[in-house]
């Protein structure tokens, strides 16, 4: 708790600090540096001023391999070491100074042998020549990115700065020997608190660090005792949320209300990881460093989290709307809160702190599947399964039999999501894929739209179509076939494999200018279709499904519903208004920290050069895809679209205590299943049936109103009819 505090007060005194007068740059990356590419251990004060670096190369930076963003190239190595001198007029006149450098894959930075600050590689004092990166990083100013960007204290200039000659020395570190590429291009400026004028202009797209101290949005404060986060394991940190509630305002000087305690830390994300704003992965832990489950705005009870940066996806929201769009359906979602995030007293811009997948209460299931559950109904679930990248430490369950395509030469992988791959034991992870390729097999069988002989007993047909219609309408170029998510339910809850949740959507509304996914027109399903083969493919599941008329009716009738409801053109263009609104003074900051408006990032369709533009170009896109689905959807809401239909007469005897009614039919029903659908065409239940004049069935959870029933037999056959439900 010491920490914490003591934190809040150096975030407070640093931030409301405005004596700079103006910025001006003393190290460019075009500077004349002195280098060295090691073969053996070089000497610790290679980084201090007195050292004598005669032996070593002159060279411009930036260093690397000279794939156009490097002035000084050589051949592969696992280190390069530089340094330069810069000279000082008066460090009284220097308030505050900042470092950027665009680097790949990792980086130590000294100031006269002092280390200012590093990226990406782990030890005790100064890496050794030969030590490799703890992972990748790419370069990012080649592409329009903004550089990794430090602000050097007051107090460590003061430490260490002199007037005269002073050296800024750099540690770049690959991979591997065998990476691609290396880079090093380095700055440094300083905030001048008075009129002077003694060194260079600041490259156009830097930026001053952020005076920030307050917000509308809840302000999230971490604390790594100034320890790098990885991309590879969690990080020991602290963290204070302070939340004064809606419509109330956040202050760095009030107290942590919403959290106060430990955490693990660690850079999250695949292509993501690569951009200069991280997003990551946090666990909350007790104060014995413990996982500790707790609720932060309202959430479900968990240890896991994590804050999602907003960087390509320049509206900030896509997947808070597609979330809530996913809660619109009746299905869950993550659940999503927007804020601000100080990171080692350095603002970092707009965060939505998100809700992780997992098996828990209030989210996917509340069964945990135990190494000792291997048979009977403890066995059937619950289990979460993904089709995603193998980023990650990811671990193929097993392979789809089935491609997705006919002649494709890629293949559909299973991950087990949650428990994980090496959580489970044979029989479980047996039972998992004998269930999901029997439900592929049904799929993908001449039989297929039979309602018990086909696919439709293996899967829960409503979170199908309400995942589907999401996927589809956010065109998501990552949906179907990366971060797809699955649900298989224990035999006792339902047993049925359902869709979703819903995850990763900032690639989706419009914003992906690949594989047609900035066009409003086109199925999302048709991915190889429209890419071709190879890579991450769909599994061929959607294109099939949308062939079954029960199937294709339930999507259109579930549209229509949504279209005249939650899903309006209205209420959604009124969402975005109102979450643009609630952004409009923290996107000023966030787009100050990285300016990235009217800059081209990977993989953008569109660049508005403000926010405004940004927001409408989304609520431009999304009307026109409505407009598109509302004119193409698939299937009819007014019947099945199977002939022959024979109307039959059911009598209904409630139960007094609303849970189950029986449904009596005046001939006896073979092989059959019943959908009850309400009002707005949309199926509210389904179960099979043989052999039988009574149907007992479960509506607890049903609203008071009329139902129709449909009731298909296997040869085809259709009887209707309606109950009401007091």
């Amino acid at each position: 708790m010491r920490i914490i505090l003591l934190f809040t007060l150096i975030v407070a005194s640093s931030f409301c600090r405005s004596a700079v007068n103006h910025w001006e740059t003393v190290v460019y990356e075009t500077d004349n540096w002195k280098f060295l590419v090691p073969f053996a251990s070089v000497p610790t004060n290679w980084n201090t001023i007195g050292f004598n670096d005669a032996s070593w190369a002159n060279g411009i930076g930036g260093f690397g391999y000279g794939d156009s963003d490097d002035n000084t190239t050589f051949s592969n190595t696992i280190s390069c070491y530089q340094r330069t001198t810069f000279n000082i007029i008066d460090i009284n006149a220097i308030d505050v100074a900042v470092f950027n450098i665009d680097y790949d894959d990792a980086f130590v930075a000294y100031l006269n042998g002092v280390e200012i600050t590093r990226e990406n590689i782990t030890s005790v004092g100064q890496p050794l020549f030969n030590q490799p990166s703890d992972g990748l990083h790419e370069a990012v100013m080649y592409g329009g990115g903004y550089p990794f960007q430090f602000t050097i204290s007051q107090s460590f200039l003061a430490a260490n700065l002199i007037n005269g000659t002073n050296v800024l020395a750099i540690q770049t570190h690959n991979e591997s020997i065998s990476s691609s590429d290396l880079s090093s291009r380095v700055f440094l400026s300083l905030g001048i608190n008075d009129s002077s004028s003694n060194y260079g202009s600041t490259p156009p797209w830097f930026v001053p660090p952020i005076v920030f101290s307050d917000s509308n949005l809840p302000i999230i404060v971490i604390n790594t005792g100034g320890v790098t986060i990885q991309n590879s394991y969690k990080v020991d940190a602290s963290m204070g949320i302070i939340y004064n509630g809606i419509g109330n305002r956040n202050y760095l000087t009030d107290p942590f209300n919403e959290y106060q305690g430990d955490i693990g830390i660690e850079i999250r994300g695949s292509s993501s990881s690569g951009f200069p704003k991280n997003q990551w992965g946090i666990e909350t832990r007790d104060p014995s460093g413990n996982r500790h489950d707790v609720s932060i705005f309202n959430m479900a009870y968990d240890n896991d989290w994590v804050l999602y940066a907003p960087y390509s996806d320049k509206s900030l929201i896509r997947n808070v709307l597609t979330y809530k769009m996913g809660w619109d359906t009746d299905q869950y979602a993550p659940r999503t809160k927007l804020c601000e995030v100080v990171l080692n007293g350095e603002y970092q811009g707009v965060y939505v702190f998100i809700e992780k997948i997992k098996r828990k209460d209030g989210k996917i299931g509340i069964d945990d599947v135990k190494p000792q559950d291997t048979t009977g109904n403890e066995l059937t679930g619950d289990y979460i399964l993904k089709v995603d990248k193998l980023t990650s430490g990811g671990i193929v369950a097993w392979s789809s039999p089935i491609p997705p395509y006919p002649g494709a030469s890629a293949v559909i992988r299973f991950q087990a999501h949650d428990p994980g791959y090496d959580s489970l034991v044979t029989e479980q992870l047996s039972y998992l894929e004998s269930n999901v390729t029997s439900f592929e097999n049904a799929l993908d069988g001449p039989n297929f739209s039979n309602p018990n002989s086909g696919y439709s007993p293996y899967i829960d047909m409503e979170s199908f179509v309400d995942y589907m219609l999401v996927q589809e309408f956010s065109k998501n170029v990552d949906g179907y076939r990366i971060s797809s998510f699955f649900h298989k339910q224990r035999d006792s809850e339902g047993g049925k494999l359902k869709a979703g949740p819903l995850w990763d959507f900032n690639l989706a509304w419009g914003n992906a200018n690949y594989c047609e996914g900035g066009l409003t027109s086109g199925w999302e399903m048709n991915f190889g279709n429209v890419c071709g083969g190879g890579g991450y493919q769909n599994p061929f599941w959607w294109q099939k499904l949308v062939q079954d008329p029960t199937f294709a009716h339930m999507m259109n009738c579930t549209w229509s519903e949504l279209r005249q409801g939650p899903w309006h053109t209205d209420s959604l263009l009124t969402y975005i208004d109102q979450q643009a609104l609630y952004l409009e003074e923290s996107q000023i900051r966030n787009y100050a920290k990285w300016p990235v408006l009217g800059t081209y990032l990977w993989p953008n369709n569109f660049i508005g050069n403000s926010y405004a533009e940004e927001i409408d170009y989304l609520k431009t896109w999304l009307v026109e895809r409505a407009n598109w689905m509302d004119a193409n959807m698939f299937g009819t809401c007014d019947d099945l679209g199977i002939p022959n239909l024979n109307e039959t007469v059911y009598r209904v005897f409630p139960n007094p205590a609303r849970t189950i009614i029986t449904v009596e039919s005046n001939e006896k029903i073979n092989d059959a299943q019943i959908f009850l659908i309400d009002v707005a065409g949309k199926l509210v239940h389904s179960q099979k049936i043989n052999n039988v004049f009574s149907v007992k069935l479960d509506i607890s959870y049903l609203e008071k109103g009329i139902y129709n029933y449909k009731i298909i037999e296997s040869n085809q056959n259709v009887r209707l009819g309606k109950i009401a439900i007091q």
